[in-house]
């Protein structure tokens, strides 16, 4: 059964509001043996899913034990971004995945839901604001 999501209407400096495709997704924390909840943006420009270094802590990710470091780019340009070296046990909907995941050395950046392992393993279909998810 589909996952339907209502777009979220936002402020915008540049068009006054704008609507933005958010859905929750559900992240294991090995810290705390639970479910970690997480809004983030549906971004089909994001290769992979990244999230701010707020998480970590959260998550129970240690940067130099779990990740690789690395320069990612976006719009906004280069950021340092540490990549974990296993996959993410994430949960959306009844679904469970286990995807790549990036942390950004930034907390400028909302969590972006990407397309690499993620993203590519649903449907996912923006229609009238509203995002729709199935396998």
């Amino acid at each position: 059964m589909p996952l339907t999501i209502p777009f979220r209407k936002e402020k915008s400096s540049l068009f006054g509001f704008i609507y933005r495709p958010f859905v929750l997704v559900l992240f294991w924390s090995k810290s705390i043996g639970d479910w970690v909840r997480v809004w983030m943006i549906v971004d089909s420009g994001a290769d992979y899913t990244l999230l701010p270094k707020s998480y970590v802590q959260k998550l129970g990710i240690d940067l130099s034990q779990d990740t690789k470091p690395f320069l990612t780019g976006g719009v906004g340009g280069k950021a340092k971004c540490y990549f974990l070296k296993r996959k993410q046990k994430v949960k959306i909907g009844n679904w469970e995945r286990n995807i790549p995941l990036g942390i950004l050395d930034d907390e400028d950046v909302p969590p972006l839901m990407g397309r690499q392992g993620f993203m590519e393993t649903f449907k996912i279909t923006f229609d009238k604001h509203v995002t729709e998810i199935d396998e």
